[in-house]
């Protein structure tokens, strides 16, 4: 089967459809997009990590399609939510962090949004603008507006308030800021996944209550990480990252579950409708080849980041990496003379036998012996292309090491 890339701008349907979860209120939004005056999209991003994420990239999208009919974006750093976190402990996804943290991780942000989003169009904004100024007098005048019972309405606000697990006054500050946002940059239509719906609702009750016209709200799929369970996160490290080589962001790409592919496809991509159906009916029928299709995905993916000719370096390394079994040429080499005693069981003329588990340690193939361990029982771990199950293994030298599929190390005399 043939995968084009279209080169049309999309239609209003596929603007307010593909890659959309659901708006609030359509027939108003429409009415807006019609009134012929550019609209004021907001999107906000915490700093919590250094890198923006592919998942990140399906609102960016969005953005930059309605960009494109003439509407300003307005993209929020969130330096004080993002030093709100969880405090309790309770979300491995919300690590309470310093402000210095905060404004190192913002920097990487602001050169990484316009890999997507028109700067031209586009006005960054800072919480602190804001929030610095804020007095205890304007603190409590926010939380007067909301009840305990509205924030226990937040689906994992209610889930640990049943479950008896602590939450933190400070976490139901949170969705007040982020609707406090609203607020101030007179956000006329704001942009989240769905897991911000009642956050970002929030923020169009305020506005009612201010005296501001009710934002709309376009919510977009979560996309799901490298695992093909959970949702992408940088906390949990199944994330495809804006700034990822071409070679690791192609290699992850290669490495998704099969059943995910349609779905990046729609969200990534600007493969038309016609051709993403087909996709769909042949991973179904089984008549056509995933790779194939993944190898297709990659391509376009890494083409958005870093062009042709990124994609097409990316393409090649991969199949001289992992489909014809050689080791790029940048893997860390090790002379046997320098290997530490202690990994050296035992040498001979042309041979040596290794402690396996400490060299994936000693070298960070592996975070620990246990995790060393477990690679080993998986198949991960290979030497010259013979795959490795012992914590003691025998070498020839050179000995080319391969863990999982983009760990390598290579042993010379």
């Amino acid at each position: 089967m043939h995968l084009g890339v279209s080169t049309m701008k999309p239609s209003m349907e596929d603007i307010l459809r593909r890659g959309v979860a659901e708006v609030i209120d359509e027939a108003e939004l429409r009415r807006m997009l019609q009134e012929g005056r550019p609209l004021r999209l907001k999107m906000g991003f915490d700093p919590s990590r250094p890198d923006l994420t592919l998942g990140h990239v399906v609102g960016l999208r969005k953005l930059r399609q309605f960009q494109e009919l003439g509407h300003q974006v307005v993209l929020i750093v969130g330096d004080w939510t993002a030093q709100i976190g969880d405090p309790s402990g309770q979300s491995v996804t919300r690590p309470m962090l310093t402000a210095a943290e905060v404004r190192a991780n913002a920097q990487t942000y602001l050169r990484q949004f316009f890999r997507v989003v028109d700067q031209e169009r586009t006005e960054v904004v800072w919480q602190s603008t804001w929030f610095d100024p804020f007095t205890l007098a304007d603190v409590i005048r926010l939380t007067s507006h909301f009840t305990v019972a509205q924030m226990l309405q937040r689906e994992d606000f209610a889930r640990r308030y049943q479950e008896g697990r602590p939450i933190a006054i400070t976490e139901f500050l949170y969705p007040l800021l982020q609707a406090y946002d609203s607020v101030a940059v007179r956000a006329d239509v704001e942009f989240g996944g769905t897991d911000q719906k009642f956050n970002i609702l929030l923020g169009r009750d305020l506005q009612a209550i201010r005296g501001q016209r009710p934002q709309q709200v376009v919510l977009v799929p979560l996309l799901v990480g490298t695992d093909g369970r959970v949702k992408m996160s940088k906390s949990l490290g199944n994330y495809i990252a804006v700034e990822d080589p071409p070679e690791e962001m192609y290699g992850k790409v290669m490495s998704l579950p099969d059943h995910v592919i349609p779905t990046y496809f729609e969200l990534l991509t600007d493969l038309p409708g016609e051709e993403l159906a087909e996709v769909e009916r042949a991973l179904a029928a089984g008549s056509v080849n995933p790779m194939t299709l993944k190898q297709r995905l990659a391509r376009e993916i890494v083409r958005q980041f870093h062009g042709d000719a990124g994609a097409e370096e990316a393409e090649a390394h991969f199949r001289r990496v992992f489909q014809e079994r050689a080791v790029p040429e940048e893997a860390p080499v090790v002379r046997v003379a320098d290997l530490p005693q202690e990994l050296i069981v035992q040498r001979t003329d042309g041979v040596v036998v290794l402690d396996i588990v400490g060299l994936l340690v000693h070298y960070g193939l592996a975070k620990s012996k246990s995790d060393a361990r477990r690679l080993l029982s998986q198949g991960a771990v290979e030497a010259n292309g013979r795959r490795l199950t012992e914590p003691v293994a025998t070498l020839e030298r050179p000995a080319a090491i391969k863990v999982g599929k983009r760990r390598f190390l290579r042993i010379v005399e």
